[in-house]
């Protein structure tokens, strides 16, 4: 392939990638696959002097800062750094290094490589006074309030220097990442893939209560800058900052490749050790000084280096594969496996997500399987290893009734899952009680899990209607049920009648349908009725709802049981309005925008908000329904499939006409 092609496709892939890590905290390959590609560009970009760009992602931090929270413009950039792989790659930089300053001077630090959300933390006199994330690394986001709500972040100092701005790495413990999943997994809401992904998300929260129930932590690493004290080495500064009450990283000095290769591999043996989770190793100079003189990139220190520990891999054997049915019916292979010590931790379960993967990697019970942790936590079977097959084992298919109620399992075309057919099923209902009651639903405090199934097994509810039916008296001869603990229940469940449309929709469990989807299809219809009536095209129309969302909401609304229970909900006086946004100029109503390469006046999420703010639909790809191609500088793909299908395309001029 030609290296230009290449690059191309290698910036638009790695930003692809780079939006779902900073800014969505939903990556989809490791940061080791993702380093990687990052070193393939680099590699080529040197090759090809001629081919640079200041817009290339080796030039930049990937980040944006969102709007939801106020930017902050850092004064020292926070710059991210470069990575090595090998112990060859590693001595390199080593000995450029000490050839350029002499080996004498040539003193390092190594330190474990948290993996969490960089953030810059302000004290003045002892206090703290702004936190922010680290954005681009010359912009962030200001989230004072989150990091007030950590407690592990201190408020005040021990000692108070006239003014300290310090950066750390704000992560989520393993037993904080365990029960969080935990309760995800029993709402059927997706899981965070790593402890990292879950700690980003936590500090974006608009709500501080909810990052303070995240029980996250923090280690500083760098002092960015100070007033009124003086040092001359990183060991001191962190020295400094320990004793004004902040957690530090531990550090370790080191001189020449040896030294720093054995605390290398001392790190990487004991990491699994550890509450936090250790992607790599930090190698950086010691000396302020000599940091100032080897100096920096656009985008990194020439100074320090991150040593990236490759995903550790196990063979293991898969010996049953059972089946769980979750809220919307669906059923999900898991496979329970020989025990395994892995990056950590003992693993015995795996999920197989549904039949289609366990056939494409052709997974059989009594298989040896390599097992490794999706993103360093989640384990996942990356393949079997048919060479070592005896002839006992067992091609799994999934069962052709429920596990849990008996009913016929179907499979929708199109569609990877197999469901329950069973309206009644126990599971079903189960899981589905425990999603409505849930925070990001209805929100009714103290009806969890164990709370739920306790109602079920006393036959005082069958669904979710049954709860606002409920009466405190009852309810004192459950488990770790008093009088008071009935009536706080009672009054939680009553004061949920309240929440709105949004939250009714989510807490329906409509397949397909999410939060933000629920508050969209609300806010553009504004009561039940009005979405009884709806069709599939209107809420097609609805940005972000797309054909397939669409269809399994008109479908959920047909079905006479949901009615039933939707107007029992209203009979109990469950609110099912929502206030409407009032947007006084539709001109794109109907209209959908696709949006490709560069523009010059905009950015692309101000051009979807413009489209969207006049009733239009941003979508991300182009099909024959798109009626116009937005197209910037050095559009790509999307381009050529327009031209392909006839596609309106319009310069960002026309576009400005359009808007007036």
């Amino acid at each position: 392939m030609d290296d230009k092609v290449r690059i191309k496709q290698l910036r638009e892939e790695i930003g692809y990638h780079n939006n779902l890590y900073y800014n969505q905290d939903n990556p989809e390959i490791s940061d080791f696959e993702y380093d990687r590609l990052l070193r393939e560009l680099e590699e080529l970009e040197e090759k090809n002097p001629h081919l640079k760009s200041d817009s290339s992602p080796t030039a930049n931090v990937g980040g944006t800062a969102s709007s939801q929270f106020a930017p902050v413009e850092h004064k020292v950039a926070m710059q991210s750094l470069g990575d090595v792989f090998s112990y060859e790659e590693l001595a390199d930089f080593v000995g450029k290094i000490e050839e350029k300053i002499g080996k004498d001077r040539a003193v390092f630090s190594v330190e474990p490589k948290i993996d969490g959300l960089s953030v810059s933390i302000e004290y003045r006199n002892g206090k703290l006074i702004r936190g922010s994330t680290r954005g681009n690394g010359t912009t962030g986001e200001d989230i004072t309030h989150n990091l007030l709500a950590i407690k592990d972040v201190p408020k005040t100092l021990k000692e108070s220097p006239e003014f300290i701005e310090v950066r750390g790495e704000v992560y989520m413990p393993e037993e904080s990442f365990t029960k969080l999943n935990r309760q995800r997994e029993e709402l059927e809401q997706p899981l965070f893939a790593n402890p990292r992904n879950a700690a980003a998300g936590s500090l974006r929260q608009l709500d501080s209560k909810v990052t303070a129930e995240r029980g996250l932590s923090i280690f500083v690493f760098n002092m960015q800058q100070s007033e009124g004290i003086e040092y001359s080495t990183h060991k001191e500064s962190l020295d400094i900052i320990s004793r004004c009450g902040i957690k530090t990283v531990p550090v370790t000095l080191c001189k020449g490749i040896d030294e720093i290769w054995a605390e290398i591999e001392r790190i990487g043996n004991t990491r699994g050790e550890n509450s936090y989770d250790i992607d790599g190793a930090v190698v950086k100079i010691n000396d302020l000084s000599l940091r100032e003189e080897l100096g920096t990139t656009s985008k990194s220190p020439k100074w320090a280096i991150a040593y990236k520990y490759p995903p550790e891999e196990k063979e293991t054997t898969l010996e049953y594969i059972y089946v769980q049915v979750g809220m919307s019916g669906v059923l999900t292979p898991n496979a329970l496996l020989t025990p395994v010590r892995l990056a950590g931790t003992t693993v015995s379960r795996a999920t197989l997500h549904n039949i289609d993967n366990i056939k494409d990697k052709d997974i059989r019970i009594g298989d040896r399987v390599i097992v490794r942790k999706a993103g360093e936590i989640i384990p996942e079977i990356v393949r079997s290893v048919p060479e070592k097959r005896t002839g006992n084992e067992i091609i799994f298919e999934m069962p052709s009734t429920c596990p849990e109620c008996g009913s016929t399992t179907i499979r929708i075309d199109g569609e990877v899952a197999v469901r329950c057919s069973g309206i009644d099923c126990p599971a079903q209902k189960s899981r589905h009680i425990i999603h409505y009651a849930s925070k990001k639903a209805m929100d009714i405090d103290g009806l969890g899990p164990a709370i739920v199934n306790q109602l079920i097994s006393f036959n005082f509810i069958k669904d979710i209607a049954d709860l606002y039916s409920l009466k405190a008296s009852e309810l004192i001869v459950m488990d770790k049920m008093g009088e008071k603990s009935a009536e706080n229940l009672i009054n939680a469940i009553e004061n949920s009648k309240s929440r709105g449309l949004a939250k009714v929709l989510m807490g329906l469990g409509i397949p397909l349908v999410g939060e933000r989807a629920a508050k969209l299809i609300a806010q553009r219809f504004g009561s039940i009725q009005k979405l009884f009536d709806a069709t599939c095209e209107e809420l097609a129309q609805i940005n972000d709802i797309g054909d397939k969302s669409a269809k399994s909401i008109i479908s959920y609304l047909a079905n006479e049981h949901n009615r039933s229970l939707i107007q029992r909900l209203i009979e109990h006086g469950v609110d099912m309005t929502q206030p409407q946004d009032e947007m006084s100029d539709r001109r794109f109503e109907g209209l959908t925008f696709v949006i490709t390469g560069t523009l010059e006046k905009y950015k692309r999420e101000e051009a979807k908000a413009i489209i969207e703010s006049f009733g239009g639909k941003a979508s991300g790809s182009v099909s024959k329904k798109t009626d116009y191609v937005l197209a910037g500088e050095a559009a790509g793909s999307k381009l050529d499939k327009a031209n392909q299908l006839g596609v309106k395309v319009i310069t960002e001029q026309e576009f400005e006409d359009m808007i007036g």
